[in-house]
């Protein structure tokens, strides 16, 4: 019962799942906020627009469903996930996305604001190759409206990740 009320308490200052995740491990990180809008088309846009962030080191999280195993990608909002790519990434067949349903009961957060950390459930993660050409990318920080800028090789130990050319153009 402790547990649950410090968690409470952490989320309560503005805390979320992940931001807790990357407090607990020490991990340096910035955390930007930003207004939602929720008539904007992407969230993904949106966030890069409202930080002044080139969308080519903002990343989406996404949730695919590749051989029946619910999967983590982690690709550029300037793009597109490949799904061959990410299926061909860990030893898989097929991927589609996931359930949008599925993946928040999955994740524990809402769409628009899953983050590839904290996640309610550890899932296989694979991040975008194109990371790595970045010193910092931004990700979901756990809701909509706040990104969390760290390193790409943090990301990739944090989320035991394995880095793979999976985003198009």
């Amino acid at each position: 019962m402790a547990k649950k009320s410090k968690k409470n308490q952490q989320q309560t200052a503005g805390g979320t799942p992940a931001t807790v995740a990357l407090t607990a491990a020490g991990v340096a990180y910035t955390l930007h906020a930003y207004d939602h809008d929720p008539s904007h088309p992407s969230y993904g846009e949106e966030a890069a627009e409202a930080m002044g962030v080139s969308p080519d080191r903002v990343f989406k999280t996404l949730v695919a469903d590749v051989d029946g195993t619910l999967t983590v990608a982690v690709v550029p909002v300037a793009g597109q996930l490949d799904l061959k790519a990410l299926a061909s990434a860990v030893h898989g067949k097929r991927a589609a996305m996931a359930d949008p349903a599925l993946a928040e009961r999955t994740t524990g957060y809402v769409r628009g604001g899953i983050s590839p950390l904290g996640q309610r459930k550890k899932l296989p993660t694979v991040l975008d190759a194109s990371a790595t050409a970045h010193s910092t990318i931004c990700i979901s920080a756990g809701r909509r409206g706040l990104e969390v800028e760290l390193s790409p090789d943090d990301l990739t130990l944090l989320t035991n990740a394995t880095l793979a050319p999976i985003g198009r153009a």
